[in-house]
């Protein structure tokens, strides 16, 4: 371990939870913004933005090229986090925001069974005890929408966010991957570079120039998802995948504040009884492993 990565595994822990509250601000700022705008424009715009603030972080020090295997992960994880993003935001204007999140709380458990494929670990009965208790919450979550009568729009919201926790997965396992060859800066950067690129693609068709009153949630979008780009990959090169994943849970209290603060959402008892058994079960998942991605920096493409 170099020197700039000694650093106590709770910093790490604390560094990523903080990288989660951020997050979930740019979460309630992409909210407004897809609702007003559509989440291609959300996207390519916010991207913008990150591109342009991490590229100038990245660049002031003229890092040179990424390695080969180094970009390879940039490409993969930026292909990854692109539909991952897609998904939710589409999924998140359409749904309250502590929903969301609680459904997006399958993605450790999602991970600890990837690491089985990937990594070629065993799946274990605690891992599909997990699924079960997981499976259980998404059921009630899904259940308490129904009795809210949020119709068929809110249902097609709740099952993009959870094609999105798929992807959130892999990204975790990404994520640990490309930490450890890459500094935050460069992470920050390349991966937003390449999902930028790819929206670009569908721009002659589909690119409008926001309103007016969009632009700060949009510039506000992309600057909080910059630093908390960073806050991660800086965690995540110096505590493993296993260990940081649980700060994901901190995002419900978040989720539920910001909800409340801007879009004036209350929590359900269904929402909140969902997501203490979606946790349950990835809590069940990992117990008996601390480490279930401690081969992940072996396998990197």
């Amino acid at each position: 371990m170099t020197p700039d990565r000694e650093t106590s595994a709770p910093m790490a822990f604390l560094i990523a939870s903080i990288g989660i509250a951020t997050f979930s601000m740019m979460d309630a700022a992409m909210k407004s913004a897809t609702i007003a705008i559509g989440v291609y424009n959300a996207m390519l715009w916010r991207n913008l933005a990150i591109a342009v603030l991490a590229g100038a972080v990245h660049f002031a020090r003229w890092p040179g090229w990424p390695a080969r295997t180094a970009m390879r992960l940039h490409i993969v994880r930026g292909c990854v986090a692109l539909a991952m993003a897609l998904l939710f935001f589409w999924g998140l204007a359409r749904v309250p925001m502590a929903q969301a999140i609680s459904l997006s709380y399958i993605a450790p458990l999602v991970a600890i069974l990837l690491a089985a494929v990937l990594l070629g670990e065993a799946v274990r009965r605690a891992s599909v005890a997990g699924s079960l208790f997981a499976l259980g919450g998404v059921v009630v979550i899904l259940i308490g929408q129904g009795r809210a009568g949020m119709g068929d729009d809110a249902l097609w919201g709740a099952a993009a966010i959870l094609c999105s926790a798929l992807c959130y997965g892999w990204n975790i396992i990404l994520a640990r991957q490309q930490a450890l060859v890459a500094g935050p800066s460069e992470v920050a950067f390349w991966q937003t570079f390449v999902a930028l690129c790819l929206l670009a693609l569908a721009a002659p068709w589909l690119v409008i120039v926001p309103p007016a009153a969009q632009i700060p949630a949009l510039g506000m979008a992309g600057l909080l998802a910059t630093v908390s780009l960073m806050l991660l990959a800086w965690a995540y090169g110096r505590a493993g995948a296993s260990y940081l994943a649980p700060s994901e849970y901190t995002s419900f209290l978040w989720a539920a504040l910001f909800g409340w603060l801007f879009f004036g959402e209350t929590v359900t008892a269904w929402t909140i009884g969902g997501a203490g058994l979606i946790v349950a079960g990835c809590i069940r998942a990992a117990r008996r492993r601390p480490k279930p991605f401690a081969q992940a920096e072996t396998i990197i493409p």
